[in-house]
């Protein structure tokens, strides 16, 4: 039985086309270069900032937030960055009594953005708030005291098998992972989600039908 779904953020909740048209614009580079390096680092399981390396190797990624925010380009999100199907998936869920986290590996900022959209959640918390990302096992420790229930009755949900799927299942939790985005396409067939992920979903709105049943 799952009482509590946790859910990550970038490409399970919210598109990420915004992100990188930033920062493309931001280092001066066409769009479509940094969305085919994105591309490239996902192909070989790097880390996506390695696609701002590529760019500019000697780039100090939090400097250059700093400066973005300080420009007036800093992070942004509203309503047309969210997956159609966000808010009736986590509606639905609510509506099954399950407590409903957001969790991922973002920044302050991106928390107190997330939070202004008044999602169908109990909980948004993000890394950079916690002190600790994904996959280090303490954030999916805060995930689950987050969720109020143990381990095997909590659902951690997302697109990124090293990041999402296989440190929520060492774990202890539960894991679906979701076909979205470039991690979540590119290796869904993959060994590192076919033998760990407990359902793996199309779209959101796949979860409460599975766990209502």
């Amino acid at each position: 039985m799952i009482r509590a779904v946790i859910f990550d953020v970038g490409e399970t909740l919210v598109r990420d086309d915004r992100y990188w048209a930033a920062w493309a614009d931001w280092l001066d580079t066409p769009r479509h270069t940094v969305s085919a390096l994105v591309g490239a680092v996902v192909a070989r399981g790097q880390d996506n900032a390695e696609a701002l390396r590529l760019i500019r190797p000697d780039i100090d990624i939090p400097a250059e937030y700093a400066a973005r925010e300080a420009a007036g380009h800093g992070e942004h999100l509203d309503e047309t960055d969210l997956y159609d199907d966000v808010r009736p998936a986590l509606g639905a869920l609510r509506d099954l009594d399950l407590r409903v986290v957001i969790a991922g590996n973002q920044t302050t900022r991106a928390g107190e953005l997330l939070r202004a959209l008044d999602l169908p959640a109990d909980v948004i918390a993000t890394s950079g708030e916690w002190g600790v990302a994904k996959p280090d096992p303490e954030f999916f420790q805060r995930a689950v005291a987050a969720g109020q229930a143990p381990p095997a009755e909590t659902l951690y949900v997302g697109d990124h098998p090293a990041n999402d799927v296989t440190p929520a299942a060492a774990a202890g939790l539960r894991t679906a992972h979701i076909r979205r985005g470039p991690w979540g396409h590119l290796w869904a067939d993959t060994p590192e989600v076919t033998e760990v992920a407990d359902w793996r979903i199309d779209r959101l709105t796949d979860l409460p039908p599975l766990l209502g049943a």
